[in-house]
């Protein structure tokens, strides 16, 4: 069994690996700002990336034209929203079907415990 300091290390790599699909997944709910998405990363997951980290993956991925944005002046803080588009949504479905079959090709090649099946897939 890992210990807890390896799962954390483990978990903390896999989530940023993932990180521009865990963004796209959470846009494809609901349009959030900035700040809602490190919130919702740290909750979900328990891993921390500040704004120095999140800010820069939004503008690559509005540059990719996967989010677009726009300012929310309703509020006494003016708050920059991010909403998924539609190529987004696509880039966000081939990735999910991409892992899906990575996963179903290293549990067919080889014997993997359920725990780990579990948690890789």
């Amino acid at each position: 069994m890992f210990k807890a300091s390896t799962q954390k290390e483990v978990s903390t790599k896999l989530t940023k690996g993932l990180l521009d699909v865990i963004v796209l997944q959470f846009l494809s709910v609901e349009s959030m700002h900035g700040y809602q998405i490190i919130t919702k990363i740290r909750k979900n997951f328990g891993v921390y990336f500040g704004p120095s980290t999140i800010y820069p993956l939004l503008g690559l991925l509005e540059k990719k034209g996967f989010i677009d944005s726009k300012w929310d002046m309703s509020c006494e803080r003016p708050r920059k929203i991010y909403r998924l588009t539609a190529d987004g949504q696509s880039a966000l479905s081939f990735t999910e079907e991409s892992l899906a079959f990575i996963c179903r090709r290293i549990t067919a090649d080889q014997p993997v415990s359920e725990h780990a099946t579990n948690i890789l897939c």
